[in-house]
């Protein structure tokens, strides 16, 4: 069944020059990216994009993190988008990421680890019309 979830490419992999491979991976897998847009998140839109994490201690330097530098911000479309786009970028810590995800192959830590997906169809909705109106995407 098709659906919907977003994904970012994260400040670490920008700025390594990654974008294109992982862009490259989510076309290769069957998915379809109908809204890609470049941004710099403010410290605030960093904030409460993570929101749910407020109460845990990494959330300050998650949210520094997230505004240091560039991200992709994404919608990508295709069966079980979800689970389809974490199986590709692996567990989020990379030391536990399987052979040849996102994760394993490109991140530098547990904090830059690269890329962001869902993780359900709820928190897909609320992240994608966090930074993207329903005009913004393209089918």
């Amino acid at each position: 069944m098709s659906s919907r979830t977003f994904a970012m490419i994260k400040p670490d992999a920008v700025s390594r020059g990654l974008s294109g491979k992982i862009i490259s991976r989510i076309e290769t897998s069957g998915m379809k990216v109908v809204a890609l847009r470049r941004i710099l998140m403010t410290p605030a839109q960093a904030q409460g994009f993570y929101i749910e994490h407020k109460d845990r201690p990494f959330y300050g330097s998650l949210t520094g993190y997230m505004s240091s530098g560039p991200c992709y911000i994404a919608v990508l479309e295709g069966d079980n988008a979800q689970v389809k786009w974490r199986e590709i970028m692996g567990a989020t810590n990379p030391a536990d990421a399987a052979e040849g995800t996102i994760r394993k192959e490109m991140a530098v830590d547990l904090e830059k680890n690269s890329v962001h997906g869902s993780d359900s169809a709820q928190s897909a909705a609320r992240e994608v019309s966090y930074f993207f109106a329903e005009a913004d995407i393209v089918s």
